[in-house]
């Protein structure tokens, strides 16, 4: 809950100040000890819960006339049900709420704020419970325990509870990941973890982020920024850590003397050029049964276009024997198919298929094939996926 968000929103505040039991939980609006009139005639109280619409810490005008509800079907006085404002039934979670039906009533001009949309929604249906019984109300000026959203954001996660996947969204909850490498791909990759609540995302790179770099990650940094020459994860950890309170950067290169900073990971995703310190960290992390992603992306200038091809590589517990064969640990420069070519848009690419496999392995996305290898060819928009398990 966010006292905090109550305080800087007057619609809010006015509900709380009227006596409204209200909450501000992952992302919704909930207004809990609603009376309400049950099919078999007596009063019982619900809880009305919307999710919210936020500019950054402000409430919107509601994007929605719907509103949802936790109890049975609200009747009139005689326990028959109120049907003008009947909408949809189910069962859902939102904000920590198990709701069963939904309501809609939407006056011609629409809703002007969130203390007009719930108050008139509670009103409808108390007032035919006060009709039984006059004491009956939703404004119980009942002290309410509120405090600070215990949250890895620094600002409250509307997104999921507007799309109402919060259960789905949580299953990224408490996992500890880490990026290696940050020159472009790793970039993105970040850009990514940084909207998903997990609990911490360590940034491992050795490099300064100079003005190429700028040309082949996410957002626009300032000449300013770049006439610092900052860390890359420093640059980075002070961009994305205005979101997520969980980015911890190592300003170092992962060998074989440091690979205890990899202690405690649930997932890693590696960006790094290919060589003898990428064989000891595979090595490490498949021995820890820490499952990983290996992104590629090899660019050659043919007949004056780009062509080649974005690989990723899947490790788990259960599939780790395909590695050898698709990853190569010779030295970059020894490499006679290596190029330092990198686009934005591939760059991007990749961490999209990387994030997206690592949420189908937590069962965040749907995986049919559970695919361990795929690539995709540029010249042929060609999405290949190899390695599959049983």
């Amino acid at each position: 809950m966010s006292s905090k968000l109550i305080s800087l929103n007057p619609d809010l505040t006015r509900l709380q100040n009227e006596g409204y039991e209200v909450e501000v939980t992952a992302g919704c609006l909930i207004l809990r000890h609603v009376p309400y009139v049950t099919p078999d005639g007596t009063v019982d109280y619900g809880v009305l819960v919307t999710p919210l619409t936020l500019a950054g810490d402000r409430t919107a005008r509601p994007a929605t006339h719907v509103v949802h509800f936790s109890g049975r079907q609200p009747c009139h006085k005689d326990g028959s049900p109120i049907q003008g404002i009947q909408h949809g039934e189910g069962n859902q979670e939102l904000g920590g709420v198990m709701v069963q039906r939904s309501f809609s009533n939407k006056p011609s001009d629409g809703y002007a704020d969130y203390h007009h949309l719930m108050t008139r929604y509670a009103e409808m249906i108390a007032a035919q419970a006060q009709a039984i019984d006059p004491t009956a109300t939703a404004r119980t000026f009942q002290p309410i325990e509120i405090g600070e959203d215990v949250s890895v954001f620094r600002y409250t996660d509307t997104n999921s509870a507007r799309g109402q996947f919060q259960n789905i969204n949580n299953k990224l909850e408490g996992q500890k990941v880490a990026i290696v490498g940050l020159g472009g791909t790793g970039g993105y990759i970040l850009d990514l973890l940084a909207k998903c609540p997990v609990a911490e995302i360590r940034l491992f790179d050795s490099d300064l982020f100079l003005q190429h770099n700028a040309f082949r990650a996410p957002g626009a940094a300032g000449i300013e920024e770049l006439r610092e020459l900052p860390a890359k994860v420093d640059y980075l950890t002070r961009v994305y850590s205005r979101m997520h309170r969980g980015v911890k950067p190592f300003r170092e290169r992962l060998h074989a003397e440091n690979l205890h900073h990899l202690d405690g990971l649930d997932f890693v995703f590696l960006c790094m050029d290919s060589g003898p310190a990428k064989k000891d960290i595979i090595e490490y992390l498949i021995h820890a049964g820490v499952a990983f992603v290996d992104a590629g992306i090899g660019i050659q200038i043919a007949e004056d276009k780009l062509s080649g091809i974005i690989r990723l590589t899947t490790a788990t517990a259960n599939k780790h024997d395909h590695i050898n064969s698709r990853i190569s640990f010779a030295n970059a420069d020894d490499d006679a198919y290596s190029t330092n070519i990198q686009v934005a848009e591939l760059n991007m690419m990749n961490a999209a298929f990387a994030v997206l496999k690592w949420k189908k392995l937590l069962g965040f996305y749907a995986d049919l094939e559970h695919e361990h290898q795929t690539t995709f060819s540029i010249d042929g928009g060609m999405l290949l996926n190899e390695d599959l398990l049983p």
